[in-house]
Parts: structure tokens; sequence; C-alpha cells
């Protein structure tokens, strides 16, 4: 029997706001989070732009716990813990081993990371602290989601640089289908934020100096952020056996890989995974309302998705909304997808696109319907979110009002 799979709870923060509505609600009216990077722990860094948490809400952490928690792991817990509230669900001993966890990370550790080097190469220290490698490890932060909410269930790390949060989500949706769990708390966390990390970045030349313009002619490329987005999935009996709000349904999942270079795009890698997307979904390309792009603000990739769109949806591909909310909250790497998902389920639950902010002038090669600058009211049956990786891992997921 192939089991359905919807979402009861999201839970987020990111340079938007610290939890799920705030950072939807500045979504939703095109308000972008992109600023100066303040971290003085940044040094000649300074006057790079990003979209960083300011401060992170209150919580009752225990402090034993935080000690061996990097910022990222943190971050998921906190999404985490927001999600499973709105869920209203919680672990006992009759059912933990029934609930698990997927999360998808893209650079971990980075805090802990760089203090590890700072305090032996540049500082006294003759040993690292106790807990660096737990905190280092990709599976940090699905690992602190078991240890903070007591799942017992499947629990691992995904890891697919931007695409890894929607991986996750897709590995979630398998557990649950193939009967290894009821309940799955799944999405992304990414906090880049370190010295190092930036400089690699920076290296790459795929930086905007101001903020992040997708689709629009003058863009200069993508900005990062840091932030985590959660949701709890569940499969559909388990959610109404409950009495359960269901917010949306994971209709369908498309994963695919371009085999073609480790940073430059392609158009035929992105299109396949939409085309199986549709297929898992059993979807025609006109019941898509509104597509949730990838859109970096580079200029390659975003004439490369408007291309794979076009070459998926036909006709249709000038019909539907399409945005790019990296506009708003960057592109937080990991976490990128998860956030995108928040994005989805609320433009389904409240029938509203949320806009591509920064948008100026249009670029003859990305000539769809990007709804600059303005959110836009209409009836969202179907969202998709797009993820593609650097590397060229692609993953899809379409959304189902139910």
């Amino acid at each position: 029997m192939d089991r359905r799979v919807v979402i009861t709870g999201v839970g987020g923060l990111c340079g938007l706001g610290t939890d799920a509505a705030s950072m939807w609600k500045e979504m939703r009216e095109g308000r972008s989070a992109i600023g100066p990077i303040a971290n003085s722990e940044l040094h000649d860094l300074e006057g790079m732009t990003g979209a960083e948490i300011k401060a992170l809400p209150q919580h009752d952490i225990d402090r034993k716990h935080l000690i061996s928690m990097d910022r990222f792991s943190l971050l998921a817990v906190l999404a985490a813990r927001e999600a499973m509230r709105q869920a209203g669900l919680s672990c006992d001993e009759g059912n933990a081993h029934r609930f698990g966890a997927t999360v998808g990370v893209g650079f971990t550790g980075s805090y802990a990371t760089e203090q590890t080097y700072r305090s032996l190469l540049l500082g006294s220290a003759i040993r690292a602290e106790l807990f660096t490698g737990v905190k280092v490890m990709p599976s940090a932060a699905s690992v602190h989601l078991s240890l903070s909410l007591g799942l017992r269930g499947p629990v691992f790390g995904v890891t697919s640089a931007c695409a890894s949060a929607n991986h996750a989500i897709a590995s979630a949706v398998d557990q649950i289908k193939l009967g290894r769990a009821d309940v799955m708390v799944s999405g992304g966390s990414d906090a880049p934020f370190a010295w190092g990390v930036l400089k690699a970045w920076e290296a790459m030349r795929v930086l905007s100096p101001d903020t992040c313009r997708p689709f629009s002619a003058d863009r200069k490329g993508l900005v990062l952020g840091e932030g985590a987005g959660m949701a709890v999935l569940e499969s559909y009996e388990h959610a109404t056996r409950r009495g359960a709000t269901i917010l949306a349904e994971i209709a369908g999942v498309g994963l695919s890989a371009d085999a073609f270079h480790i940073a430059a795009p392609s158009v035929e890698g992105p299109a396949s995974a939409m085309r199986a997307c549709l297929a898992d979904a059993g979807l025609n390309a006109e019941d898509v309302d509104y597509l949730n792009a990838h859109g970096t603000g580079t200029k390659s990739n975003d004439q490369t998705e408007t291309a794979a769109i076009k070459r998926v949806f036909g006709n249709h591909a000038y019909s539907m909304s399409i945005s790019s909310t990296k506009s708003t909250h960057a592109h937080c790497l990991g976490a990128a997808s998860a956030l995108e998902m928040i994005a989805c389920v609320m433009a389904i639950q409240e029938d509203v696109v949320p806009p591509t902010a920064n948008y100026r002038e249009p670029d003859p090669a990305c000539d769809l319907d990007i709804t600059p600058n303005v959110p836009r009211e209409r009836k969202v049956r179907v969202a998709m979110s797009n993820a593609f990786a650097m590397g060229g891992t692609n993953a899809v997921l379409a959304f189902r009002q139910v």
C-alpha cells in the first residue's frame, strides 16, 4: 500500500525571524533580511553582506546539552521544537521507536572547526576542545533532534550541498512510505558565517557585493544566510487518526544528477528532477500553480533554471507563478530548501505567492513570471520547490492542498 505523507507542523528561523510565522510574514511581503554581516569574529570580512540571525529566541535547552552542539545543530533543534509544538506531538515510551529524523546540512560545524583552528594554530592551546568531533559530524543536527525530542526511530543526516534539505525530506518520505516510521521530523540547517567558509565562497567569485536579485538583469551573485527549517511529516492515516490539522501533502519527489560539472549548472539535470517529481505525484505540468525556484541570483544559474522550467512545463511555464525567496532570506545552503518548503506550505495555506524581492531589470533570458517585488493572491493547490546543488545533485518536491 502506498502511504500518503502529510505535513502537520513547521518551524524555522533565519534572518527574517525566529519562528515560522514571522519568517513567512516577511517573505510574503518581500522584505529582505540581507545586510552587512555584524559578526565580530569575521575579522577582515567587514563589509560583506549576508542574512544573519541577530538574536536567538529564548529557549530552555540545558547547558549540558548545549556544550556539545555547534550553531547549526542548535538552529535545527529550535526549529524542530517549534514544528513539533505546532503538530501537537510528543514522544513517549510507547511511540518513540516510530518517530525519526533526517536533517540536511551543507557546511557542518563551521564554528567549532574555526574555533579549534584558531586556538591551536594562533593561540596557546595544545589540544582541541572535548566535543569538537561530535560538534562537526554531518549527522550532529539529526542526532541532537533525537536527543532533544526523544526520537528512537530512523535518525540520520543527509548532505548534498544546496539540495540537502530537499534530499532529507525526500528520505523522510521514504521512511514513512516504507513503513519504518509513522512520524519523521525533517528539514535542513546551516550556519556558514565562519571566517574560513566565507573566504572559500569569496574565492569562487559568486558572491554579490550588495544584495540578491534573482532573475533581474543586473544581478551580481548570491548572498549567504544562516537558518533552519523543519517539518513534521506523518502518514496520512496517523495524522487523521489523531485528528491533526494537515497543512499540506508531500505529493511527489524528483531526484537526479547532472553528471556534468562540479560547479557549472546544466539544463537537463534539473529538468529531469522536475519531470520525475511530476510523475511521482501523478501531476500534469498544468496542475502546478506556484514554483519556488532555486533562484540563486547568479547569471548562469538563473538562466539555466529558466531554460529547464521551459523544457518541462512548455507553455504553462508562462502561466504559473514563480519566485525565489532567496531574495529575502538569502542562500542558507543546507537550510535553503527547508525554508522554501515553508514558503510553499504557507502559499498553499493562504493562497498567496511570495515575491522575488529586489527585482529591478527584466532579463530576456529569464522571461517567466517571477512575481517581482509584490506578493500575488492566487489559488495555490499545488506548489513545487526546486533545489539544485553545486556538484549537480538535484531534488524537487511537490506539495498539494489536502
